[in-house]
């Protein structure tokens, strides 16, 4: 059994993991399972999947908001990897190392399909830990693009930007997405922040924060005016705000998700067409990713 800590990290590579995940779509589909404990404002969140050929997976995740005020990270968890054939456990893989990776490389490899290669705008929403993530794995694939950060907080914005070239931090969060190609999202917010009406066409808007039935980050007409991808229709339809609310009320009909990384074809048809891709970040992608992170460190 392996332990792969997060320093594995410096040999890992944006392009590449965004290449095992196609792979690891193209094996027979994940088997995934999930289960959602909650206390209060917290939440435990069991993720298990399968894929023959490539092996089992268990992330477990704790999300504690209040965290953050004591100097802790708001979310924890750990992850093991389980061998395909014998059911052995292989190796932990270090859990904030396969989120990162996991969580950016998903949207990462929706962007490379769905916003437009001239991309040159970028403007992240959000300016946490995902964000910081989601800022290194969009210059991999538009390494000439301008970035822009928005956060509720303007001071965790600046900051946000002293540490990374070519980003500028904007306090007007509908003027940010006016001058942005690319929208990708990250905030824990349970009301739609990105609204439809600030959208133009040929713009591609990436949703990460929701995951949980009460949140989304996009409104009905964000929805209404985009065709609309997402990573796995069995782990965000009926799981995820994002979707399930405006399916339930019958905003949007089931048909409106044109495909997930199971069908095709998962890609742009116009220059001109707003794209929406919906992260929900199944267990399947957690396994892909922390196979591929184990790989990268047994090379060295």
């Amino acid at each position: 059994m392996k332990v792969v800590p997060f320093e594995a990290d410096a040999q890992l590579d944006w392009i590449a993991l965004t290449e095992a995940l196609e792979a690891g779509h193209r094996l027979p589909k994940a088997q995934v399972e999930d289960i959602f404990i909650r206390r209060g404002g917290e939440t435990l969140l069991n993720r298990a999947a399968w894929i023959d050929g490539l092996g089992l997976a268990v992330k477990s995740a704790t999300i504690f908001p209040e965290n953050p005020a004591s100097g802790m990270p708001m979310v924890n968890g750990a992850v093991t990897l389980f061998d395909d054939q014998d059911g052995t456990l292989a190796a932990l893989v270090d859990f904030h190392l396969v989120t990162k990776w996991k969580t950016a490389g998903d949207s990462l490899l929706a962007g490379r399909r769905l916003a437009r290669p001239d991309s040159g705008t970028i403007l992240i929403v959000g300016a946490g830990t995902v964000g910081r993530s989601l800022r290194q794995a969009y210059e991999a694939a538009f390494p000439k693009a301008r970035f822009l950060v928005w956060n509720r907080s303007p001071d965790k914005a600046e900051q946000f930007c002293d540490e990374f070239p070519r980003t500028e931090a904007v306090t007007d969060l509908e003027a940010g997405v006016a001058e942005a190609d690319i929208v990708t999202c990250a905030t824990m917010s349970s009301e739609p922040v990105i609204k439809g009406e600030w959208l133009r066409p040929g713009q591609h808007l990436d949703l990460i924060g929701a995951y949980r039935p009460d949140m989304r980050e996009a409104d009905d007409e964000a929805l209404a005016r985009s065709r609309i991808f997402v990573d796995s229709r069995d782990t965000t339809m009926g799981h995820i705000g994002e979707l399930k609310i405006p399916l339930e009320a019958g905003t949007i009909s089931p048909d409106a998700v044109i495909a997930d990384y199971y069908e095709g074809p998962f890609t742009r048809a116009s220059d001109d067409e707003i794209t929406l891709f919906k992260n929900g970040g199944g267990a399947h992608l957690d396994l892909m990713t922390a196979r591929y992170i184990l790989q990268a460190w047994e090379r060295g």
